[in-house]
C-alpha cells in the first residue's frame, strides 16, 4: 500500500481537473452512506470524529477518517486532520493511505468552485473570504479557477492572520485584509465562508443583488455562519439534501426560526449538474450554496490523486 503525502496530494490535484472530476462523479453518482458522526467530550472542549465511506458500483472503494478539534487554534495547529484509505474494487485490496487533511481541504474548495461555476454570475470578479484557516487560500485559488477574480478581500477573527494571508496573494490579485464585514460583504460578488462559527457572521441585509454566498465551514446543527435573512433572500442550493438537512446548521436554524422551509431548497448539486433543476434565475438573484461535505467528494478526489500519480 502506498502512503501519499500532503505534497503529493497538492501536486496531483490541479483545480480544473479536480473540479471536473467532482462534476462527473456528482452526475454519475456513487454509493455513499450517511457519514458516522461521533462527538468526543474532552476536558478542553468537544471534538468530533467523522467516518465517511463510499464506493463505486464496479470500481474503487474508500473511507475517510477525520478528526475536528476546534481547540487546536490555541496550540497553533490545524483544526482538521485525518486520512483516507483507497481500495481497488474487485477484491477490496488497499491501494493507498492518503493525507486526509490535504484531500479534504482541496475537495471542499473544489466543490465550492464547482457550485460557483454553476451559480455565480459569469462576470463575478470580486471575492470575500471569511476565515483564515487552511481552507481559506484554497478557496481563493479554486474560485479563481472558475471565475475572473481580480479583487480578493479576507476577513478573520485574528487580523494578523488575515493580513498574512492577503500578503501571500498580492502578486496575483488586488488582495487586502479587512476588519469590517458590514462594509466588505456588499462589495463582493462571491462571499465564501469557512469558519467554525456558532453565531451568524453574515447578515442577509448586507447581500447585494446578484451575489453568490458560499457556506462551507459550519458542519454541525449547532454551527452557523449566516442569519436567517441570508436564506430568506437567496435561492438556496446544497451539496446533498441528506447532509444539509442532517447537519447544515445555517439551514436547520433558519428553519427552527420559521424563516426557511425544506421546500425552499432549489436543488442539490447532482440535480443541478444533470440539468434536472435550474440554477440562478436572473442576474439580480442572490444564490447561496451550503455544503457540509460528502463522501462522494472524497472518493472522487482520492481517485483523481491515485490516477494522476500512476499516470506518470
Amino acid at each position: 500500500m502506498r502512503v501519499i503525502s500532503t505534497q503529493e496530494v497538492a501536486g496531483a490535484l490541479a483545480w480544473p481537473a479536480l473540479i471536473e472530476r467532482l462534476a462527473t462523479t456528482f452526475r454519475e453518482g456513487v454509493e455513499s452512506p450517511p457519514r458516522h458522526h461521533h462527538a468526543m467530550h474532552r476536558s478542553d472542549g468537544e471534538a468530533t470524529m467523522l467516518l465517511m465511506p463510499a464506493w463505486e458500483e464496479a470500481g474503487y472503494i474508500g473511507m475517510k477518517m477525520v478528526n475536528v478539534f476546534p481547540q487546536n487554534a490555541n496550540a497553533s495547529l490545524p483544526a482538521i486532520s485525518g486520512l483516507y484509505i483507497l481500495c481497488e474494487g474487485q477484491h477490496g485490496t488497499p491501494l493507498a493511505c492518503i493525507d486526509g487533511s490535504a484531500l479534504t481541504s482541496r475537495r471542499t474548495a473544489a466543490a465550492s468552485a464547482l457550485a460557483a461555476r454553476e451559480l455565480a454570475r459569469q462576470d463575478a470578479a470580486s471575492l470575500l473570504v471569511v476565515g483564515t484557516g487552511k481552507l481559506a487560500p484554497m478557496l481563493i485559488e479554486a474560485h479563481a479557477a472558475v471565475r475572473p477574480i481580480h479583487t480578493v478581500r479576507i476577513w478573520g477573527r485574528n487580523p494578523d492572520k488575515a493580513e498574512a494571508l492577503a500578503e501571500k496573494f498580492r502578486d496575483r490579485f488586488d488582495c487586502q485584509a479587512v476588519t469590517d464585514l458590514e462594509t466588505a460583504v456588499p462589495e463582493a460578488d462571491i462571499i465564501s465562508c469557512a469558519t467554525l462559527s456558532t453565531e451568524p457572521l453574515i447578515q442577509g441585509e448586507w447581500l447585494k443583488p446578484g451575489s453568490h454566498l458560499d457556506l462551507v465551514g459550519a458542519f454541525r446543527p449547532t454551527m452557523r455562519e449566516t442569519d436567517s435573512q441570508c436564506l430568506a433572500r437567496s435561492e438556496v442550493f446544497v451539496d446533498t439534501y441528506a447532509g444539509a438537512l442532517g447537519e447544515g446548521g445555517d439551514i436547520l436554524q433558519a428553519m427552527d426560526e420559521g424563516k426557511f422551509n425544506e421546500t425552499d431548497l432549489r436543488a442539490e448539486l447532482a440535480e443541478l449538474l444533470r440539468g434536472e433543476k435550474p440554477g440562478r434565475t436572473s442576474d439580480e438573484a442572490i444564490t447561496l450554496f451550503k455544503s457540509v461535505g460528502a463522501s462522494l467528494e472524497d472518493l472522487a478526489a482520492a481517485i483523481e490523486v491515485w490516477e494522476a500519480l500512476n499516470a506518470t
